[in-house]
């Protein structure tokens, strides 16, 4: 009977449980969704001004961008509708103000703003609180500290870095020169540049773009960004918990812990071997001075410096800021002047007469390529390597025409639909360097063009990374004609620099000294 009448027992709690735990989970699923929901209203309310693209209600517009590399595009085309600025939806609850014009970018990029954190919150596990992705004071503070490290005096030495590095990318070009085989770029820049960095930030002869596949620190990096470049564009690693639990999180996971060892151990290293020196300006009559030296005697009014959580997130973020954007720009620069020989010939002329029977580039070189950084620059604009800068608005931000964004609203400008604005641009799509002459940007607005966004928050870096591609563009075009492979066209995709989809691939073959 005592059996009988627990199995009876047992028969009829069993459903309540069953109908207990699925309360819960209602209520679970209620308490997440409630705020999305009061975000999703708040969103709504906010853009009410801003007209745009009709919008489904749960994927949003994610459904119009293909990832077939038109994507951009489809940004550009939007613009076109909706002048200055409209609303683009990732899903049911994220929304971007997707601003496309010098005069709206103009108020945006004037302000001290912060990045937002919904793409940048990816990175910061590997970077940190660095430059990048700081905000505030701290962003101030250590702003103020890493502005010397960008002097034009210290920027001197890295030109011969840049230029032994380049060599080494084109002596590995030789294979490709002697056969009609195309082959592709960003690879083997992203290397070359990867190699710039570390000779530049820590004084590392890595050989990285000759030993690639056994350093665990460039494997490191590599993983890191491709990484990244995954999660972003992977709805469901934007949960940590997914991401954190897949094989991808493990193996980010581990890379970090790599490459935050390894710069770990380079800054003890310079700290040891800095123990005797008390000023940098003695250190500069031994060698030159790197950007690891300039954190670390960097000083605040306080005489307090970084401390070496933050070092390692100011390194780390220069390794992760500075090889991958030179490496699209340059890719992008390469590709453009094969596609338009008769602008690479003049490239050539000016680079062959500016080195003046030099193979290498020096600091007093790179004023004398007028038409060859004319060149860069028209590439930039069609192809920026950052296509999309994301700000946060902390109060009311009102823009030119008197519309309004309120506080807590994320704003992207899309420096890709900017460089391609038909009201900007005449011929937007047609590549014409001569759009750079100086009487012809003094008609434009100085935010009509922002491949290193503007304002406050500007790249810091940004003449290091004018100076490599002029060096890289100056040395590859003395030694290769560059081809274009009509098979071959880049399919640009945006992720946390301009790729494509499907490569970047050229043609080259070895230029007759004698011509």
């Amino acid at each position: 009977m005592e059996s009988a009448a627990a199995i009876a027992t047992f028969q009829f709690g069993w459903p309540q449980m069953h109908h207990l735990f699925a309360l819960l989970c209602l209520v679970a699923v209620v308490y997440k969704l409630t705020p999305l929901f009061a975000q999703r209203r708040y969103a709504l309310r906010n853009i009410e001004a801003f007209p745009g693209p009709p919008a489904h209600f749960l994927f949003g517009h994610v459904k119009e961008f293909k990832q077939q590399g038109k994507d951009l595009d489809k940004l550009v085309e939007w613009g076109r509708q909706y002048p200055y600025a409209f609303p683009v939806w990732f899903g049911p609850f994220i929304c971007y103000l997707n601003i496309h014009h010098p005069d709206y970018v103009k108020t945006l990029l004037t302000s001290t703003e912060p990045k937002d954190s919904f793409v940048y919150y990816f990175v910061e596990s590997w970077i940190g609180e660095g430059l990048l992705v700081s905000k505030g004071q701290k962003w101030f503070r250590h702003r103020r500290f890493l502005n010397p490290g960008f002097h034009y005096d210290v920027l001197k030495p890295y030109v011969n870095l840049m230029s032994d590095s380049t060599k080494t990318m084109l002596d590995k070009w030789e294979r490709y020169a002697n056969s009609n085989e195309s082959f592709e770029l960003f690879e083997h820049v992203s290397l070359m540049t990867l190699d710039s960095i570390l000779k530049c930030a820590f004084s590392d002869n890595s050989n990285c773009q000759t030993e690639s596949g056994t350093n665990a620190y460039i494997k490191a990096v590599y993983e890191l960004s491709h990484i990244i470049n995954l999660r972003v564009r992977t709805v469901p690693y934007h949960n940590d918990l997914i991401f954190y639990l897949s094989p991808h999180g493990f193996r980010f996971r581990k890379a970090c812990r790599v490459a935050h060892r390894h710069t770990e151990e380079v800054i003890r290293k310079r700290k040891e071997a800095l123990k005797e020196e008390n000023e940098l300006d003695r250190i500069k009559t031994k060698r030159y001075l790197d950007f690891l030296d300039i954190l670390l005697f960097a000083r605040d009014e306080n005489q307090q410096g970084l401390s070496d959580e933050d070092l390692r997130a100011e390194v780390d973020t220069f390794m992760f800021e500075g090889h991958d954007t030179t490496a699209s720009g340059l890719s992008f620069t390469l590709y453009s002047l094969a596609c338009h020989p008769e602008h690479q010939k003049l490239c050539r002329e000016e680079i062959i007469k500016a080195l003046d029977g030099k193979d290498t580039t020096a600091w007093e070189d790179l004023n004398k390529l007028p038409y060859t950084t004319m060149c860069i620059k028209e590439s930039l604009r069609l192809y920026p390597p950052v296509p999309v800068v994301s700000r946060t608005t902390t109060k009311p931000m009102t823009f030119f025409d008197g519309r309004t964004l309120p506080k807590g609203c994320n704003i992207g400008a899309s420096v890709y639909g900017i460089h391609r604005n038909a009201a900007v641009w005449e011929n937007p799509d047609v590549f014409d360097p001569l759009r750079f002459l100086p009487e012809n940007v003094s008609r434009r607005s100085p935010h009509s063009f922002v491949p290193f966004s503007a304002g406050p928050r500007n790249c810091i870096g940004q003449n290091f990374a004018m100076n490599e591609l002029k060096v890289a563009t100056a040395l590859t075009l003395k030694r290769y004609h560059l081809l274009e492979d009509p098979t071959q066209k880049p399919k640009l995709i945006p992720r946390v620099v301009l790729r494509s989809l499907n490569g970047i691939y050229i043609k080259i073959k070895p230029v007759d000294p004698q011509v």
